[in-house]
């Protein structure tokens, strides 16, 4: 990061027009749905990595014994093969919904870059649009 001099501060030579604000405007709603999307993301490869420690106990676990498995806030005794099923169910469902947020970050982040170039075009040094 630098400081800008105070030349480059007082150029406010370009006029913002009522387009140049609907876009400063979708960018940031944009950008807010990237961070809301990332977070999502998040969660979503902690809840792997949980389901892919549990198939790895469910390996080791007495096929006899009924298993715990939760079920949104609860929990319910399945059998072994059942829960395994189950489980892999889980993680098939648990990719495709990583792979679909991970889809919708990437078209957030396209349409971010369009408007940078247009907004950078008209604004320069006078509109900050990174982090």
């Amino acid at each position: 990061m630098r400081m800008l001099s105070q030349d480059e501060e007082k150029d406010d030579s370009a006029e913002v027009t009522w387009e140049d604000q609907a876009r400063i405007n979708s960018f940031s709603k944009l950008n807010g749905r990237v961070k809301a999307f990332e977070e999502k993301i998040e969660i979503l490869k902690q809840e792997k990595e949980a389901l892919d420690d549990l198939s790895m106990e469910l390996e080791l676990a007495d096929e006899d014994q009924p298993i715990m498995y939760r079920v949104g806030e609860s929990f319910i005794h399945l059998p072994h093969s059942r829960a395994m099923k189950r489980l892999e169910k889980d993680k098939t469902d648990l990719d495709e919904e990583l792979s679909q947020v991970s889809l919708k970050v990437e078209e957030c982040e396209t349409e971010m870059k369009q408007l940078k170039v247009v907004l950078y075009a008209k604004f320069g040094k006078a509109i900050n649009l990174d982090e």
